[in-house]
């Protein structure tokens, strides 16, 4: 693909995809343009990296579908302050976006071949406020805790309730949470310790955070 219709491919993504999901955010926008989505896609998919589709990224791993990527990133309302928490990293495209309008994003892996492949992504697109970790974040992360934004990129049944513990007062928590066929894509808000809410954004469906907590599995 030439230079001149990879950006053609990028408005069309930009345009087409993201705008009609309702992401109108002009900081979001121009970070979208900025950032190289294509450079944190495997070779053999380069030319769907601007598909409406999720991308595998190895380890039976994929990427979450463009829309789905701005349309969080404009829900989350990064500040320069915000201190964030990634439970997986995959190809490190999510983490980057987090990154670039956050002051510092931990990030936690638990394939270490993902994680060595995002470094490298990482180190290329020359962000250097990202702390990548090795390890099982499906029930949280204590180490920096607390942060100011916690994004899952798995699904997870159930919402562990250390995720929650785990916020700061004004913290957001995005997750998709449930099971197949019908999962949430759910923003949860901390008011301070112990008050949470929590709003529906759309449904979606998008492959489990490895070890995630299941629901009670109800028999009749």
């Amino acid at each position: 693909m030439s230079a001149m219709n990879v950006e053609q491919a990028r408005w069309n993504m930009i345009e087409h995809q993201i705008r009609p999901w309702e992401v109108l955010d002009q900081e979001v926008l121009d970070l979208l343009y900025a950032l190289k989505r294509e450079d944190f896609v495997p070779a053999a998919y380069r030319m769907l990296a601007f598909s409406d589709m999720e991308i595998p990224i190895g380890q039976g791993q994929l990427m979450w579908p463009p829309k789905l990527e701005a349309r969080v990133l404009q829900e989350l309302a990064l500040k320069p302050t915000d201190q964030v928490l990634e439970i997986g990293t995959g190809s490190g495209y999510f983490t980057a976006l987090l990154a670039r309008l956050a002051q510092h994003v931990y990030s936690v892996e638990i394939q270490p071949e993902l994680m060595a492949s995002a470094a490298a992504n990482l180190r290329r697109a020359g962000i250097d406020n990202v702390t990548l970790e090795l390890g099982d974040g499906a029930r949280g992360w204590t180490k920096h805790a607390p942060y100011d934004v916690i994004v899952l990129t798995g699904s997870t049944p159930v919402l562990p309730p250390q995720q929650l513990q785990q916020m700061k007062a004004g913290a957001r928590l995005f997750a998709v949470v449930g099971e197949p066929p019908v999962m949430a894509a759910r923003l949860f808000s901390c008011a301070g310790e112990g008050r949470y809410s929590s709003v529906d954004l759309l449904e979606t469906r998008i492959a489990p955070l490895t070890n995630a907590l299941q629901g009670e599995r109800f028999s009749f």
